[in-house]
């Protein structure tokens, strides 16, 4: 019996074309334990859709898990490319992969088909792109099993890498837990879909991911939605050590901005149905904050230094959406920071154009244009993207330690103001009462 809004019920699930791999093994060969540990079983989700690229070492991240009891659901989304084919030849050699295959319906509907196809007591959803430290469900379920049955979430910290696993600048990291309801839905401090571990009852009890998104064009927040609907009704635990990878691609729907806008959108006209008590003034925040964050991720100097695929205006627009919604970000350093990044892009472009205008000779054109763009992007590229001396990467990470020290005394305050702002009275109901 599932509730919330059903999304895990068989109605909305699709008809799959094919079962490809399925272990034989009884209900009870499920449970691994030692004479003196339990180690329940946890259900690892992955969604793929033309995911041949990045597949294969995904799966070999999962594989890799220290956590000795896991099971591998793959579910492929209608791909046209070997996906398939490489989970396939993955399955052959491990019996703890599962790969089903279904026409496209969506990421919503492909994890949801997944979790009903699973047996674990927890279940690890992550993207078919993105990767896992090799500590991260072990660190997760102890987490977990610390915690208590009131806490239905533990999330890892993830870094932002690019298509060749570099350090693209960005962190995932916060230590907000326990009652996270309306800090999550200020801002998603969570990061992404490969972060957490979620208890399975918990999940069922709140029906799942929203394939809705999906049929109004506003995929990409499925995720946060899923969060928002579990933190109403539970508690969150986090595990304060970077075991995500997640991957950013130009071509994913994560830089899709106008689609996963419209998905925020959604996100909240939801929560709002679903708690009409919610404060207009933390709407006006999270989509203030969102607008900011989507600024940072078509301004990203680092995630367009190698391919143009940005006019130099979007990163304005989306500045100047988030000041619409609300005037917090004048009050933040980072604001300030972006529209100077930005600024500097612009000016950049137009020292490029002008030496294009002015060039005599093409051959000549080409010298000096190669030789402005390499001075300023070795000025002005972000620390994190490029391949530097080993020295310079030390460096580098003394730089993220400091960032991270700000990153979680700014979440920490942001939750403690919202706590008090809206000074919340009930308590999250304990699960096993239900």
């Amino acid at each position: 019996m599932f509730h919330g809004e059903g999304w895990l019920d068989p109605h909305y699930l699709p008809t799959v074309n094919s079962f490809l791999m399925l272990p034989s093994r009884s209900k009870s060969s499920l449970v691994f334990a030692s004479a003196t540990v339990y180690y329940p079983l946890v259900s690892v989700i992955i969604p793929a859709y033309n995911a041949e690229q990045f597949i294969a070492k995904t799966l070999h991240s999962v594989l890799q898990q220290t956590y000795p009891n896991l099971e591998v659901v793959v579910v492929d989304d209608g791909s046209s490319d070997r996906t398939v084919e490489i989970v396939q030849s993955f399955a052959t050699k491990d019996a703890r992969i599962m790969l089903f295959c279904q026409a496209n319906a969506g990421v919503a509907v492909a994890r949801n088909w997944g979790i009903t196809q699973s047996n674990g007591e927890f279940v690890a959803p992550i993207d078919a792109d993105d990767l896992w430290h090799p500590q991260n469900l072990e660190k997760q379920v102890a987490c977990m099993q610390k915690s208590g049955s009131a806490v239905g979430v533990v999330y890892s910290w993830s870094v932002d890498i690019d298509e060749w696993e570099t350090l693209i600048g960005d962190v995932h990291a916060a230590a907000i837990t326990g009652d996270v309801y309306y800090t999550l839905l200020c801002h998603n401090f969570l990061g992404n879909a490969s972060a957490t571990l979620i208890r399975r009852i918990c999940l069922e009890q709140v029906g799942g991911y929203n394939p809705q998104l999906k049929a109004q064009n506003a995929q990409g927040c499925e995720d946060w939605d899923l969060y928002v609907r579990l933190a109403q009704q539970y508690e969150f635990a986090a595990v304060p050590d970077f075991l995500v990878g997640y991957r950013k691609r130009q071509a994913s729907m994560s830089c899709d901005y106008l689609k996963m806008a419209r998905s925020h959108h959604f996100m909240l006209q939801a929560a709002k149905r679903r708690d009409p008590k919610i404060p207009e003034a933390l709407c006006k925040l999270s989509s203030s904050s969102f607008y900011l964050y989507l600024a940072h991720q078509c301004g990203n100097l680092g995630a367009t230094s190698r391919i143009e695929i940005q006019t130099e205006q979007q990163p304005l627009f989306w500045l100047w959406q988030a000041l619409k919604a609300d005037v917090s970000p004048l009050i933040r350093p980072s604001f300030y920071s972006l529209l100077l990044q930005i600024s500097l892009r612009i000016f950049r472009q137009k020292i490029l154009n002008q030496v294009s205008n002015h060039a005599q000779d093409n051959m000549l054109q080409e010298n000096i244009l190669q030789e402005n763009t390499q001075i300023i992007e070795q000025k002005m590229m972000h620390p994190d993207i490029v391949h530097q001396p080993i020295w310079e990467r030390s460096v580098q990470f003394l730089e993220l330690s400091f960032r991270v020290k700000l990153k979680l005394l700014g979440g920490n305050m942001l939750h403690l103001l919202i706590r008090k702002g809206t000074l919340r009275q009930s308590r999250l109901p304990d699960p096993s009462l239900k």
